[in-house]
């Protein structure tokens, strides 16, 4: 890791119309790490994501102030957000497929970056498509439209569309609501591989995927952060905040 955090939001708020979801946050992300993001529903943990990836911009109505650099770099300064979108990968929670074959699903992205030769498209269809712990199932109906899969597969093509861009960030919200416990297994060891060259964002309400996964867990609740630290003190008996350890072990949320 860089002394320079990857990600950096400094006193951030967050607004839809005159309601508030975020209130005045700040933390860091080092590089090539994990931060779980836990809290109850209509804790701004899904606004948070898209602030850092501007689709925000997006929503009417919504807006952010303060600060979120990226290498140092503040995002609300980028002059195209459509290059600092492909940096960074968001898999939702509900799989949103295109309408496009399962190949053309992945090979998509690097098509509209000027990749055009069949074989380097074949090898990223083939790589994301593993990573997404997809390809099993899929090789031989690369061809069929990619909405004909089944949730869960959808779910996991979406993920390997989002690893086609190669992102330095990956945002990961409740990527595993639509698979089933086997294969969401499989998916975190393959993200404990990822870790090593990509920032992750993973923002679950399975407080024991976040446990599994992150480096550090930030708990939000009612769009302030209660408390961010290593997993070893959020998941132990005695976190800083009493509200923290009342939510990771199941006393309310």
């Amino acid at each position: 890791m860089t002394d320079q955090p990857h990600l950096e939001f400094r006193r951030v708020s967050a607004f839809y119309g005159s309601r508030q979801v975020l209130k005045d946050i700040s933390f860091t992300v080092p590089r090539h790490s994990v931060l779980g993001v836990i809290g109850p529903a209509n804790s701004g943990k899904t606004t948070l994501l898209k602030i850092i990836n501007r689709t925000l911009d997006f929503v009417g109505g919504a807006r952010f102030t303060g600060e979120v650099l990226i290498n140092g770099e503040n995002i609300a300064e980028v002059r195209d957000p459509n290059e600092l979108r492909r940096r960074i990968g968001v898999v939702f929670p509900l799989p949103v497929g295109l309408p496009l074959t399962i190949y053309e699903n992945v090979a998509y992205a690097p098509r509209r970056r000027g990749i055009t030769a069949k074989a380097a498209l074949d090898e990223i269809v083939e790589r994301c498509l593993r990573q997404a712990v997809l390809w099993d199932e899929v090789k031989d109906r690369l061809q069929m439209l990619g909405t004909r899969l089944s949730g869960g597969q959808q779910q996991r093509l979406t993920l390997a569309r989002a690893l086609s861009l190669s992102p330095e960030i990956l945002s990961l919200d409740e990527f595993s609501i639509a698979i089933d416990p086997v294969t969401t297994m499989r998916i975190e060891e393959v993200l404990k591989e990822l870790r090593r060259s990509i920032t992750i964002l993973l923002v679950t309400n399975l407080v024991q995927q976040a446990r599994r996964l992150a480096n550090r867990t930030m708990f939000l609740w009612n769009g302030e952060i209660v408390e961010l630290d290593s997993n070893e003190v959020i998941f132990s008996d005695v976190p800083a905040s009493r509200k923290t350890y009342e939510y990771v072990n199941g006393i309310f949320g």
